[in-house]
């Protein structure tokens, strides 16, 4: 007996420490909401693993770029090539093309890392964009998410700025040629634009101090912004709950999914190894940047039918499609075919994807908090909007092979370059009209759906000799999602207020809602009659 007591008195006191430790900790450090925290829910679609994507392929990048900053050497010194690439043998090159080599063929392992590294950034943009596509067509960008939007096109137009860097880092002839475009587009700068490439490039072009300065900016700077802002995102993320697509027990209030941990933390673990292993795939099997095969810079050749990656393609295709226009202004010349494509286009493009959601809001009125997906069927504006700049995109990013593809398929360059020009006016409000009549249609066959039940693919006769289709009723998490996965309500007309913007918010309103489908009511259920029994 005597012994239970002392060991009751021993538990009392071991969980009044405990609770004082706890205490002590949770004053200091988020103890006790780490907990709540662990257990907050995501949801399962696999839409939302588009961001993991971009998360852990910026995750490769940083692992193999650590690894490669251990044997690149950002010097501009030229020295006769001594290496194991035989047919590169006595040719002169800087000490950063050289070792881009002996990184390829000396160090073990170098040139798989090389090219994971390669590989893991391709991906990296590619993930963000069609992550701030997913956002954009679901109406993920809403309040409250508007600062999460800017951070996400903020790290887009960073991880170009990145990409390009660590392209233009090797020295070799390809990425000197990009650079080479680079400083005409700094040229084309009126007044100040001479002054801007002799700063950059530390005197006339090519220099030697571009890549000892671009250096550091590739491996610090840029990275350094990019680590802040991937940071932010997630604590956004956070704070303000995963949107979700519409269901039964999926409110604006609450989130339906799996807890962090472990189930959530297990499935995007497994993402992350799955995202390596294919980046390591790539990286042995497909080969990328071969940058013996181009050999090393020098300013008076260059590489023909020469691309740049993907992501810097619409500049190029851009800057193929402007004709030749020039101006003389009190003895300046003012290069409108390099100004306009490379430096007004791509600030109107990104100018216009950090002020949509704003846009938006003032358009529709809609001040609403939304944690609910829009279906893109069920905003046929937006999403024809959206597939209109994909069009845009593409058209352009297809121009920036035009010689490629005129060599390739045998007819005249200078005819495939209008064609370009015609379908880069006329391709995007045809992408726009037929979007929009495709989800149109869509809400129209979710509409015939609710009110006839699902096609079964049996047709029977009936007893007049014709030929009938019999219909199955949709099971009710189906006719949940199409009869309230819809936004409800649509936010007002904004009042007619008086001057141009006023009627000009109102016109953009009711072009903006003039188009849909309202879906049947649900049949009223019969009230019971008096002489009906109680229940």
């Amino acid at each position: 007996m005597l012994l239970k007591r002392r060991r009751a008195r021993a538990g009392a006191r071991a969980r009044r420490v405990g609770e004082g430790l706890a205490d002590r900790a949770d004053a200091r450090l988020p103890v006790f909401e780490g907990g709540r925290l662990l257990r907050k829910a995501f949801p399962d679609h696999w839409s939302f693993l588009l961001g993991e994507l971009a998360l852990y392929s910026f995750v490769v990048l940083l692992l193999t770029g650590v690894w490669l900053t251990l044997f690149f050497d950002p010097s501009m010194t030229e020295s006769a090539y001594t290496g194991s690439y035989r047919p590169l043998l006595g040719v002169r090159m800087s000490q950063a093309f050289r070792s881009t080599l002996d990184i390829s063929f000396e160090v073990r392992g170098g040139l798989l890392i090389r090219q994971l590294h390669h590989w893991a950034a391709l991906v990296f943009l590619a993930a963000i964009g069609v992550h701030l596509l997913r956002v954009f067509f679901t109406g993920a960008f809403r309040r409250p998410r508007e600062a999460n939007w800017v951070i996400g096109v903020t790290l887009f137009l960073l991880a170009l700025a990145e990409g390009f860097a660590g392209y233009s880092l090797p020295d070799d002839l390809l990425s000197g040629t990009g650079l080479r475009i680079a400083q005409g587009i700094m040229l084309s700068v009126p007044v100040v634009g001479t002054y801007v490439s002799m700063f950059v490039f530390g005197g006339e072009f090519p220099g030697h101090d571009f890549v000892p300065r671009l250096y550091p900016v590739h491996i610090l700077l840029l990275p350094g912004l990019l680590l802040a802002l991937v940071s932010a995102h997630l604590i956004l993320v956070f704070h303000l709950k995963h949107t979700q697509w519409a269901g039964r027990g999926r409110t604006e209030r609450n989130v339906v999914g799996k807890p962090m941990f472990p189930r959530f933390a297990a499935s995007s673990a497994g993402l992350f190894f799955l995202v390596f292993g294919v980046l390591t795939l790539l990286a042995g099997v497909a080969q990328i940047n071969p940058v013996w095969v181009y050999g090393p810079y020098r300013a008076d050749l260059v590489s023909t039918g020469s691309q740049p990656d993907w992501y810097v393609g619409f500049l190029e295709g851009a800057l193929r499609l402007v004709p030749p226009w020039e101006t003389a202004v009190a003895g300046h010349t003012v290069m409108w075919n390099v100004l306009l494509p490379a430096l007004v286009l791509p600030g109107l493009l990104f100018a216009v994807l950090y002020c949509y959601p704003f846009f938006e809001r003032w358009v529709t009125g809609d001040r609403a908090e939304h944690h609910l997906a829009d279906r893109p069927r069920d905003k046929p504006v937006r999403t024809g909007l959206g597939v209109a700049a994909i069009v845009f995109y593409a058209v352009l990013t297809a121009a920036g092979g035009n010689d490629v593809l005129a060599d390739t398929f045998d007819v005249s360059l200078n005819l495939l370059t209008w064609v370009f020009r015609v379908a880069l006016v006329v391709l995007p409000p045809v992408a726009f009209m037929l979007a929009k009549r495709v989800c149109l249609a869509l809400q129209e066959a979710d509409r015939e759906r609710l009110a006839q039940g699902a096609e079964t693919g049996e047709v029977r006769q009936t007893v007049a000799g014709g030929y009938a289709e019999r219909r199955a009723p949709l099971d009710e998490e189906r006719r949940y999602v199409l009869r309230h996965g819809r936004e409800l309500p649509e936010p007002p007309a904004p009042k007619a207020a008086g001057g141009r913007a006023g009627r000009l918010r109102s016109s953009l309103n009711s072009w903006y809602y003039e188009d849909r489908v309202d879906m049947p009511e649900p049949a009223p259920e019969p009230e019971p009659s008096d002489d009906s029994p109680a229940r």
